[in-house]
């Protein structure tokens, strides 16, 4: 509960147990308590309100939901019950009914700040900005305070944000704020620094960058004092705008006087000078150079103001790596300009192994390097590490020949060489047996980097483990050249790491997708688990867990993860409106439309729509048998398939691809082409799935209608129109599918690392398609037969029972595609196949559909075989012909059952091979420091795949249990 204010109320001492209660969580008796109350006290509102809290945390929504709107009727003023109303409310997910409440209130104390200060935050809850900017004018004139005008003005601001007219928003949302915040300035009533942002903010937007200057660099602009210069940021902001190059020069030139070792300031100093240059400026002979002070204009100056830079560093206390890299940054410039012989700043090879000799201890040095190593040569490239090598301080071991650093400094310098050489591509360029030369190397300076590390905390990191994690990574490399045993020595390696790292992300995320991979989901729920996600996260790297969970049949986890998910997209709708709420309090206007913006953009995310369809169809498969229980399912869903709830224009990839560090050259590094592919990918592969969704939604709606559909009812009861709906999403399905299949034309191959691919390829080669949208039109069928009836459709009749026979072929087809061994060993090596695994969950994924579609069959054909029996009796005749329908849905209907019963002897027959799989004989080929850790990851894999089949199985025997019902 939220925290009560005193207050001088006689019913505060009797609502008090039922407040403690609530607060404990114990909320039948806080229900029993104000039930008690009630009996003795029938008029306190209060009391029916902290009632109806118990019984919506109790699951009793309805009741709840009609005792509040009881109390609400009486529109009460008193705090307690409007404070209890606004819990209520907020947990029920209803904050409309909030702004209601107050505005009856404030009708009748007209007076009250703070009802009028409670009705403004209710209406920035639900976003109605219009209200708000009256709410915070009529509490401005109640209480002339300025925080409440700057309400409204801020109001008007978001107004302008949201207008679907940008003209509307120019020409008088935006003039209208300006309008009322000049009128503040004129009677020199700005108080606050919020209230200068907010004039900067206007001006900002409406174009005025002349004004907005003026305003910064004036009297108002001296209250600019909150973040570091935050004054001659906005200057340099507004000089970028109106193209005044020589101030934005000078102040830049400025700022580094003050402080050489902030990089923004040397990109706007490059960019002013080289703009200057182009525009031919030259500074006025007599007067100042530029409101800022003095204007460097020549390639001159800048080398001579950089050289000065780098020499004033040597003075300096602190080691500064700003004015090295600028020098850096400044030959690129010029070499692209053509022009780097004429000024001689040096060569940049000499120049990186300077910086290296001075920061190449420090972890930053190769992500600062990795940005210029374009300056080099690639036939410099061995020769430039070589070069590195022989400066750091390394002494050979007696039992090896490997030289190895004495102290962490060394240690951090090797590094760094050994992260340049895979970035220059020297480690793909080796053989095979150079790689594992290499990673054996790196695994003894890892465990030897570890003696350092030993008072480190389980929460540090160990300074070696970029060794480790550079070993993996071209292990992978020979992984994708064939060599099977060096994924799993990838694995090996990796949890050894992490049992010496726990909080090493790096280690997990690897492990995460190498497992994936592999089709082991088991252990990566924990691991994702110990990852700890925080808030935006779920949504950037939540992908790396919801793409497998289902697709591999570990279908509780797949749940829990989808649940886990979801959780953070639907609390993010309230979380940002009391953020909004809060930046309203304390005035941090400029962060409002940030968390608009913020909102917008998880409400439009790729991965929230993903995981809601994924999780419905998963909610569909697990608990929807036939299709009185579908139709349930569909209900508390609230799907339709007349509903798209998707926003496909406005989808974002808010997925981190980048998450997993790599050492690649950019030629195999992620590209954003990359990017572009696989959002197409997994926007095609939706589409796919949300149209299977909302067609196995319209199953129900379809129904049997008794009468024939040509007499006028059909309009009435909409039928038609719903078949129709059918009828058009069947074709979107096939227009979809067909884009699928011309998309994987491409043959696209993402690096090892990058995006992961759909599932949508197996979907196609596997059969599934092809079996799921037959089922479709067989609906389609079985409808005509109904609308049709039994005596004229002799034709639809044999149209069904030819579907039938392709269906049971076609499953056939797909179970054979499920056959053979998911871990087999093979010369001494693991090899899994988790192609056959996803086949499996595609197999009882159709099956379920079938399974639904069959119950439509037989919802249609048994009225009729009782109409038929009817008339049998009337005639009183031995036998009547029965129509060929009922006998191809018998036939079907047992040759689902029949092949379902072989799928569950297959996976019984699966489950007693993984059970008897002995890992043991690949143990001897493990040195034994490794044995410990391989051992765990082959009994990782093997125990996944086992829980896997089982889920798999367990699911298929309640499918069986349900088809074997399926008699007319």
């Amino acid at each position: 509960m939220a925290a009560r204010g005193h207050v001088q109320d006689p019913n505060d001492r009797r609502l008090r147990p039922i407040y403690d209660y609530l607060d404990n969580g114990n909320n039948k008796m806080a229900i029993q308590q104000a039930d008690k109350l009630l009996k003795k006290h029938k008029d306190l509102h209060c009391a029916k309100v902290l009632k109806a809290i118990g019984l919506q945390r109790t699951g009793k929504q309805d009741e709840a939901y009609a005792l509040a709107q009881e109390v609400a009727a009486l529109e009460p003023t008193d705090d307690n019950s409007l404070q209890a109303l606004t819990i209520l409310y907020r947990e029920m997910h209803r904050p409309e009914l909030v702004t209601k409440l107050y505005e009856a209130a404030v009708k009748k104390v007209p007076n009250s700040e703070e009802y009028h200060s409670h009705l403004f935050m209710a209406y920035a809850r639900v976003g109605e900005y219009k209200k708000m900017q009256q709410a915070g004018m009529a509490l401005y004139k109640i209480v002339p305070k300025n925080p409440y005008y700057f309400w409204s003005v801020m109001s008007l601001i978001m107004q302008s944000i949201s207008a679907q007219d940008e003209n509307l928003s120019k020409t008088m949302f935006l003039p209208l704020a300006e309008r009322m915040v000049e009128k503040m300035v004129k009677e020199d009533k700005i108080e606050a620094e919020a209230e200068v942002e907010l004039y900067y903010m206007i001006l900002e937007r409406l174009e005025k960058y002349k004004e907005a200057l003026d305003v910064v660099r004036g009297k108002l602009g001296e209250k600019l004092t909150s973040e570091l210069q935050s004054r001659e940021n906005k200057c340099m902001a507004m000089y970028k705008k109106l193209h005044r190059w020589p101030e934005c020069n000078a102040l830049a030139r400025r700022l580094l006087l003050k402080n050489s070792d902030d990089w923004q300031f040397y990109i706007t100093y490059f960019d002013s000078v080289f703009q200057l240059i182009d525009e031919s400026w030259t500074p006025p002979a007599e007067e100042e150079h530029s409101l800022e002070g003095e204007v460097h204009c020549s390639i001159e100056q800048a080398v001579s103001f950089i050289e000065e830079r780098i020499s004033e560093e040597s003075k300096s206390s602190r080691p500064l790596r700003g004015p090295y890299l600028a020098k850096l940054e400044l030959i690129r410039r010029l070499r692209r300009r053509g022009c780097n012989d004429e000024y001689k700043l040096g060569d940049p090879e000499e120049l990186m192994f300077q910086y290296f000799k001075k920061f190449g201890d420090k972890p930053c040095c190769f992500t600062d390097l990795k940005v210029f190593v374009d300056l080099l040569p690639p036939s410099q490239y061995t020769k430039f590490i070589r070069q590195l090598l022989d400066v750091i301080p390394l002494a050979a071991a007696a039992e090896n020949e490997v030289a190895l650093p004495g102290d962490i400094k060394a240690l951090q310098q090797h590094l760094c060489v050994v992260q340049l050489s895979r970035l220059l591509g020297i480690y793909h360029a080796m053989e095979k047996k150079q790689k594992l030369a290499v990673v054996r190397e790196l695994m003894l300076r890892y465990r030897h980097g570890l003696e350092f590390g030993k008072s480190c905390l389980k929460t540090e990191l160990q300074f070696s483990d970029y060794y480790c994690l550079l070993a993996v990574h071209l292990l992978l490399d020979l992984w994708l050249e064939g060599e099977e045993a060096a994924v799993w020595q990838c694995l090996t390696l990796l949890e050894e790491g992490l049992s010496h790292s726990p909080s090493n992300a790096q280690f997990k995320l690897l492990l995460i997708r190498i497992y994936c991979r592999l089709g082991a989901f088991e252990p990566v729920s924990e691991l994702y688990s110990s990852l700890d996600a925080k808030h935006i996260q779920h949504d950037t790297i939540g992908y790396l867990l919801t793409r497998y969970a289902g697709s591999l049949g570990h279908y509780a986890a797949a749940s829990q993860s989808c649940n886990f998910a979801l959780r953070f997209f639907h609390s993010n709708q309230k979380d940002t409106s009391e953020y909004i709420i809060q930046a309203y309090k304390y005035g941090a206007f400029e962060k409002i439309p940030e968390f608009i913006a913020f909102r917008n953009r998880l409400n439009s995310s790729l991965h929230f729509a993903q995981v809601r369809t994924e999780r419905m169809l998963l909610d569909l498969l697990l608990e929807a048998n036939i299709s009185t229980s579908l139709e349930e399912s569909i209900k508390s869903m609230s799907l339709s398939p007349e509903e798209d709830d998707i926003p496909w224009k406005d989808l974002r990839d808010n997925r981190d691809l980048t998450v997993l560090f790599s050492w690649d050259p950019k030629d195999r590094d992620i590209s954003e082409e990359h990017r572009k592919l696989s959002l197409e990918e997994e926007t095609l592969w939706l589409r796919i799935r949300s149209l299977t969704l909302r067609l196995v939604s319209g199953l129900p709606t379809l129904g049997h209608t008794i009468q024939p559909k040509n007499s006028e009812k059909t309009a009435e009861n909409g039928v038609s129109s719903k078949i129709d709906t059918i009828r058009a999403l069947l074709q979107q399905l096939e227009a979809a599918v067909d884009s699928g299949k011309k998309f994987l034309e491409q043959k696209i191959q993402y690096p090892v690392l990058g995006p992961p691919p759909t599932r949508m390829a197996g979907f196609f080669s596997n059969g599934s398609c092809q079996c799921q949208t037959s089922l479709f039109y067989l609906v389609s069928d079985i409808y005509e037969l109904d609308t049709n009836g039994l005596e004229d459709s002799a034709e639809i009749q044999e149209r069904i029972g030819n579907s039938f026979k392709s269906l049971v072929e076609r499953l056939t087809d797909l179970f054979n595609k499920c056959k053979g061994d998911l871990i087999e060993v093979r010369d001494g090596t693991l090899k899994t196949h988790p192609n056959l695994l996803e086949n499996l969950v595609f197999f009882v994924e159709t099956i379920s559909i079938a399974l639904w579609v069959s119950s439509y069959c037989d919802s249609v054909l048994r009225p009729f075989k009782s109409n038929l029996q009817k008339k049998k009796k009337k005639k009183k005749e031995s036998s009547v012909a029965m129509p060929p329908v009922f006998t191809h849905f018998l036939d079907y209907v047992t040759e689902l059952q029949t092949l379902t019963s072989n799928v569950i002897d297959h996976i019984k027959g699966l489950e007693i091979i993984l059970t008897a799989l002995k890992l043991e004989e690949l143990d001897s080929l493990c040195k034994h420091r490794e044995k410990k850790f391989t051992k765990t990851v082959q009994g990782k894999v093997q125990s996944s795949y086992h829980h896997s089949v089982q889920e798999i199985g367990e699911l298929l025997k309640k499918r069986l249990d349900t088809i074997k019902k399926l008699k007319i």
